[in-house]
């Protein structure tokens, strides 16, 4: 598809599209194509919150302890979000199923699922009085129910599990372990059945104005959602096509999530490009997806039209669109992959450069509080792996450190943090903080601060695993408190590992300028490029700095987090590796990219 580019530079590649967010919308009348080089840039800077997607909680439970005396008990499940300060806020609840000690709940629970936080959940099962049946269950007073149990879990958990079900022993209130057996809770996922649907389309224009002076125009299209405040949200952005009036541009891919339905109307805006990002508009036209798949069926084309300065109406232009290929198609979501069997292995790079200060001193980045309270380092992992770990099936993960003297006297940009000579990967998050603790005892504090042997390690993994066919991707967290020596090599060591599947999470501690660390981040539209002018297949790095974020209203893990999916997903399509079939077939799924 059109982001799957590696040949075109700079703010000329393809952006594809940017998931509708369903939680807010953003308008824009700006036709003048300035400052939407990418747009995933443009929602991001408008605040707009991080993907999710809607799921629906199925919920059945067995062997449920019989409250009442004539006849069985009367269950319903109620359903809770549980929040960082311990409050639980109510999501949804079930019917009401009548003298049934086995029930299975028809009434779904709605559940936004936040790929970047960890979500728990809780559960909490009632017999409802017989003379509240005849009263709407979400006004019962839950106080003058008769209590089955309560069961926790985190939703992760639940969409990692191939079956996307999990069974829960129910207990006491508050988790307390009941010594009657109080029975199970059985909760299936489902992604909302909407929209994974896509259309895919070749276009191409004929005739253009020329916009340039000494030589043909650089055009790009870029189509526009309206939306009924009469403003429009851009949703996907083609390639620029250098120096052609007649140019045919990559596949597009749109989502029923972006273009809403077949009917709605979409703004197309041919633009000539610009570097300065003053892209200067040739023409546009207004068509829905159903007049597009229209002007392929007649193999016609439409004019385009600009607005007239002098005259209320608009100006038609020579230049035609055409739409040489369309097809509706299934796309396959993120979790679609993961409930499959594909997984997410965590790997981690911690730096062990001078300029973090000596660990034993307080205020290094190092220092390890003897009251629990987690250093810059320690948080990182924590909250990363806390989150990555439901994906990883045996829960081993790679750990190196990095920049410093290890017990044999050498400096070394790559070693195995556990201290062993050969086995480099420790069990769970837990392994990874006792090793690191213990690295702090053994491995002095040195320099240089070098990625690139890490990232060429973890992509030597990564790679092994093609190799074999694996259905794992692999992300690695670099956390560092310094600027990096060896900016080109690591520019180079991305580059070629953006084939690969992997992508580089990378968390800045401390206080330094770390202007150039978000060189490696693509966020502004514009790829890493090596120092042999191959441009990197595609976006894999998201830094963030911590002190940005520490404090505000989203987590490091959040800012971290919130790219992986699309990476996850733009390496899939890229390559047509599609979930199994097996699940494939089960039901129709959300697009989530």
């Amino acid at each position: 598809m059109g982001n799957c580019v590696s040949d075109v530079e700079g703010g000329k590649q393809a952006v594809g599209g940017a998931q509708q967010r369903p939680n807010s919308i953003a308008t824009t009348n700006n036709n003048n194509g300035g400052h939407n080089d990418a747009v995933e840039f443009f929602f991001r800077s408008r605040g707009i919150q991080p993907f999710f997607t809607q799921l629906e909680l199925s919920l059945s439970a067995s062997n449920l302890l019989d409250r009442d005396i004539t006849s069985k008990s009367d269950p319903m499940a109620v359903v809770y979000a549980k929040k960082r300060d311990g409050k639980l806020e109510e999501l949804g609840r079930t019917e009401v199923v009548l003298n049934s000690l086995n029930p299975a709940w028809i009434e779904k629970v709605i559940v936004a699922f936040q790929f970047e936080i960890v979500q728990p959940l809780v559960f909490h099962v009632y017999d409802v009085d017989s003379k509240y049946h005849n009263v709407p269950v979400k006004t019962l007073k839950l106080n003058d129910q008769e209590f089955l149990g309560e069961a926790t879990c985190v939703l992760s958990e639940i969409v990692a599990k191939q079956t996307r079900s999990l069974t829960l022993n129910l207990n006491n209130k508050n988790g307390h372990t009941s010594l009657r057996n109080l029975g199970a809770l059985t909760i299936h996922v489902e992604e909302t059945v909407s929209s994974r649907s896509c259309v895919e389309m070749v276009v191409h224009c004929s005739h253009l104005d020329n916009k340039d002076l000494f030589s043909k125009s650089d055009p790009f299209l870029r189509i526009s959602r309206i939306v009924e405040s009469g403003g429009s949200i851009p949703i996907c952005k083609t390639e620029v096509v250098k120096d052609n009036l007649n140019p045919i541009w990559k596949p597009l891919c749109l989502s029923i999530q972006q273009f809403g339905s077949k009917d709605n109307p979409l703004i197309i805006e041919c633009f000539d490009f610009n570097s300065s990002g003053n892209h200067v508009l040739i023409g546009k036209l207004q068509k829905s997806v159903a007049d597009l798949e229209k002007l392929h069926i007649e193999r016609r084309g439409a004019n385009l039209t600009l607005p007239s300065p002098h005259q209320d109406h608009e100006k038609v232009l020579k230049g035609q669109l055409f739409v040489d290929q369309f097809c509706e198609k299934q796309q396959y979501s993120f979790l679609d992959y993961i409930s499959s069997g594909f997984e997410l292995n965590f790997m981690v790079a911690v730096d062990f450069t001078a300029s973090n200060g000596n660990p034993w001193n307080p205020d290094s980045l190092h220092h390890i509080d003897p009251f629990g309270r987690l250093n810059p380092y320690q948080q990182a992992i924590m909250e990363v792996g806390e989150v990555i770990q439901f994906y990883d099936s045996n829960r081993r993960f790679p750990a190196w450190g990095f920049g410093g003297r290890t017990i044999d006297g050498t400096i070394s940009h790559c070693f195995n943090l556990n201290g062993s000579t050969g086995a480099f990967e420790v069990e769970g998050v837990e392994g990874i903080m006792a090793a690191y603790a213990r690295a702090l005892h053994n491995v002095a504090l040195a320099g240089p601060t070098l990625f690139g042997p890490v990232i060429n390690t973890a992509a030597q993994i990564a790679g092994q695993s093609v190799s074999y066919n694996s259905n794992k991707y692999f992300v690695l967290l670099i956390i560092t408190d310094g600027v990096i020596t060896d900016l080109q090599e690591t520019k180079d060591a991305l580059v070629r590992a953006s084939d690969l599947p992997l992508s580089i999470l990378i968390v800045g501690v401390g206080g330094a300028d770390f202007r150039e660390m978000e060189v490696l981040d693509a966020d502004n539209g514009r790829r890493l490029e090596s120092s042999t002018g191959r441009v990197a297949t595609r976006d894999i790095v998201q830094f963030v700095p911590m002190r940005e974020v520490h404090g505000g209203q989203i987590s490091v893990v959040q800012a971290l987090l919130e790219e992986l999916p699309g990476q996850f997903l733009t390496y899939m399509r890229c390559r047509d590796i599609k979930p199994s079939p097996l699940h494939a077939a089960s039901s129709p799924q959300l697009l989530l990219d």
